[in-house]
């Protein structure tokens, strides 16, 4: 196995771990059940950000002066940390959870390759194109067989903006992660491209949290929920992600975290004991079949 091969599957294995970390997210939404989707959002995204900053002051401090001549991507990617998880907590909110979680996860990798085919001039396989494809059918299968997250109740206005939510917050992470790609391959280290990128959107989500997060600290169970999502998933998660990134292309990296929803369920079935009919496990197996393709076109691509 020669390094470039070993790099990329280092660099699957690294985004594969992270899709498992998002994945426990909803689960742990639970244990909060009194703290609004925005807040959890904010916290998330925003806690886990600043963490990424400080671990990498010296990284990024070091290629000071790379960011700011980069600023438009440093500030474009920040822009599509602050946004994604806000539209992603709403879309699930008045869309319901299932159809929110397809729409934005379910979009971000065709976003991701679009983005990528109009500003990169990415060739994208039929291989891919057609894992990309099985990965998107076994998510909408995943969400026509959850019977735990129905529609809620209310005008169907709020789900027709919970759709478009849904497409912005894919859009928006389709942006960060290309944006962050970018930086990369203009020679600044993942680690100052990502701390960077995460911290300035953590800062842009302060006072969104200072607005929405009294309810954190009404109590410990609900103040350990916001500390494990800062940390876990979202910190710890997006460093798996952005050492991924480095040795990926955005559009592969987006299409592998498909797994992430795969995760979700099974912790959905074995926690809070929802039960997941055939069609939910075709879905499994299709989304699986999608990452091997995905990993092995882009393989093949090396």
């Amino acid at each position: 196995m020669n390094r470039n091969t070993r790099e990329h599957l280092l660099g699957i294995a690294a985004i594969l771990v992270a899709a498992i970390l998002w994945g426990t997210t909803g689960t742990a939404a639970t244990f909060a059940p009194n703290v609004s989707a925005v807040a959890i959002g904010a916290v998330a995204m925003g806690g886990g950000g600043l963490m990424q900053a400080a671990l990498y002051a010296g990284h990024i401090h070091r290629y000071a002066g790379q960011l700011r001549a980069q600023w438009r991507y440093l500030l474009l990617g920040a822009l599509g940390v602050t946004v994604y998880p806000l539209a992603f907590y709403a879309s699930m909110r008045l869309a319901g959870v299932s159809i929110g979680t397809v729409v934005s996860i379910g979009s971000a990798p065709l976003l991701s390759a679009l983005i990528e085919y109009c500003l990169d001039g990415l060739r994208l396989t039929r291989r891919w194109v057609f894992g990309a494809g099985l990965g998107l059918v076994g998510i909408v299968l995943l969400c026509l067989a959850d019977e735990g997250g129905p529609m809620p109740t209310g005008a169907e206005t709020d789900a027709i903006f919970g759709v478009l939510l849904g497409l912005l917050a894919g859009l928006t992470y389709a942006l960060y992660s290309w944006t962050a790609r970018r930086l990369m391959q203009r020679g600044i280290a993942s680690r100052a491209a990502m701390g960077a990128i995460f911290g300035m959107g953590g800062l842009l989500l302060m006072p969104v949290l200072l607005i929405t997060g009294a309810p954190l600290l009404a109590s410990w169970g609900s103040a350990s929920v916001g500390l494990y999502m800062a940390l876990v998933p979202m910190f710890l998660g997006y460093l798996c992600f952005g050492h991924g990134l480095a040795r990926t292309p955005a559009s592969t990296a987006t299409t592998i975290t498909l797994f992430e929803p795969v995760v979700a369920t099974g912790l959905a079935i074995i926690i809070v004991g929802e039960h997941l009919p055939p069609m939910g496990w075709t879905g499994i197996g299709l989304i699986l079949a999608c990452l091997v393709l995905i990993s092995a076109s882009a393989n093949a691509n090396k």
